[in-house]
């Protein structure tokens, strides 16, 4: 159909077909699934080279981006079936290479490239990788020096997360045994590949879920090792998910990962980074040999402490004994003391005795018969004069009576019983009280009266008289006011 068909002049309201016109109009629809025949039968399968923008990962899974150079963008989007076999996160500013089909999207009139493998376009995008999560996981703190913990001095039990069938392993174990042999636990993990990332996290958490005093012992150290290699070999701890797990672990962690010259994400997470595997085995424990001569030095450095003051004192003690006088000179001044006193005592025993003798000869003088006579008659007057006569005996005698018979006298007077020879009588109550008034005998209804001669029950109204009380016995009478006494001289 040439262009001359659409001209102005042949143009009409309505569609109408055309002698010899054999094309039918195309839906919107149609159109767009003929486009996508014919460009996925011609890019049925591209590597693309360019840089990650716009990274987002949709809650059903697929992940949606975009790859751009200089001049060009095109839209990228990687099915949730393909998303989890990435080796890496993908982030913006990555350059990747991609590769899928192209294809189109009807509902925005795009095409866009469906990635089925995404790879990182050389070492140096590795790097840049590197460095962007590395920043990254920095501005959370997860590296920060606050957040590592000191490596016990003697762990008793320490954990390795490495490949059972390697090197490294056996690195570990012999260093351990020459320095100080302890009770290590394996725990076997691949140490590169997809799945190293996820088996070495899943190992640093489940050595921090054992439960200490458990069936399995709760390891005091965590050593993260691996041997050398490329950086595509290490890339493994590089990852997120296992530098999270390292700086989440609770039991310290030292991280040995390739030679000296290898530095991973999980260095920086780690409490401890270790040049080699072996150099971690080294920096996990002491040299027993080491700790045995140190403690035999300080035992001795004990003994020669504690037997210095003795020493010092033995010391002190001849220095002194040295200025110390002889025995003999000390005893000397004592010993010449006691000879004098010895002297001056035996001088006065014998001047005692003169005295004594002195005495004795003149009381010997003195007592001569007619001396004794005399001192005799002389006592004997003195007793003749002291001797006691009857009269004055008597008269002290009839003192004493005539006071006795005054106390007689006033107790009879202060006798109670005495007025009732008169007359009298004494009222009592029940329980034998005096009653003293007429109200108290009122109230006690019955009294007994008391005379000089016995006791007789009385009512007072008609309340019955009380029981009379027992009777007392008689009371001795007095001693005569003027009793005889014998004569003491007969």
């Amino acid at each position: 159909m040439s262009a001359s068909q659409f001209d102005d002049d042949n143009s009409s309201l309505l569609a109408e077909s055309r002698p010899g016109d054999n094309s039918e109009p195309l839906s919107v629809t149609d159109l767009s699934r003929s486009l996508k025949r014919v460009v996925e039968d011609r890019f049925g399968f591209v590597r693309l080279r360019g840089e990650l923008s716009g990274v987002k990962r949709a809650a059903s899974g697929h992940l949606y981006c975009s790859l751009k150079d200089e001049k060009s963008v095109i839209d990228g989007v990687m099915w949730k079936s393909a998303a989890p076999r990435l080796a890496f996160r993908p982030e913006d500013g990555v350059e990747v290479i991609a590769s899928g089909k192209v294809t189109t999207y009807a509902g925005r009139s795009k095409y866009q490239i469906v990635i089925e493998r995404m790879e990182l376009a050389g070492e140096g995008a590795l790097l840049a990788l590197l460095e962007k999560t590395k920043a990254r996981l920095e501005a959370e703190g997860l590296f920060a020096d606050a957040r590592k913990k000191p490596l016990p001095f003697l762990p008793r039990t320490i954990g390795v997360v490495t490949s059972p069938t390697g090197a490294v392993i056996r690195d570990i174990l012999h260093r351990l045994s020459d320095r100080f042999p302890s009770h290590v636990i394996v725990w076997p993990v691949v140490v590169q590949g997809e799945t190293a990332k996820a088996q070495v996290s899943a190992a640093v958490r489940g050595f921090n879920a054992l439960e200490p005093g458990g069936a399995g012992p709760r390891p005091d150290l965590l050593i993260v090792a691996r041997g050398g290699g490329s950086i595509e070999d290490l890339w493994a701890f590089n990852e997120e998910q296992v530098v999270r797990a390292i700086a989440e672990s609770d039991i310290p962690v030292i991280s040995a990962v390739g030679h000296e010259t290898d530095t991973t994400l999980a260095d920086f997470a780690a409490d401890h980074r270790a040049p080699t595997p072996t150099a971690a085995a080294e920096r996990a424990v002491p040299v027993r040999a080491e700790l045995a001569a140190g403690l035999a030095d300080l035992g001795a450095r004990q003994m020669r402490c504690a037997s210095r003051p003795v020493s010092l004192g033995r010391e002190r003690l001849e220095a002194l004994s040295q200025r110390l006088p002889k025995p003999d000179t000390l005893l000397q001044p004592a010993a010449q003391a006691l000879d004098e006193a010895t002297e001056r005592h035996r001088r006065a025993l014998l001047d005692r005795v003169g005295i004594g003798r002195a005495a004795l000869d003149q009381a010997a003088a003195r007592l001569t018969p007619s001396t004794l006579n005399w001192r005799v008659s002389q006592a004997r007057e003195r007793l003749d004069h002291a001797r006691l006569t009857p009269a004055m005996l008597t008269a002290r005698l009839d003192r004493a009576t005539e006071r006795l018979g005054a106390g007689v006298t006033m107790l009879r007077s202060l006798d109670p019983k005495a007025p009732l020879k008169r007359g009298y009588a004494l009222v009592y109550g029940p329980g034998d009280a005096l009653v003293r008034s007429a109200d108290a005998a009122r109230a006690a209804g019955g009294v007994t009266l008391e005379f000089s001669d016995g006791r007789v029950a009385a009512s007072i109204g008609d309340a019955p008289p009380p029981a009379p009380a027992p009777r007392k016995p008689a009371r001795k009478s007095a001693p005569p006011a003027n009793p005889k006494q014998d004569d003491l001289f007969g």
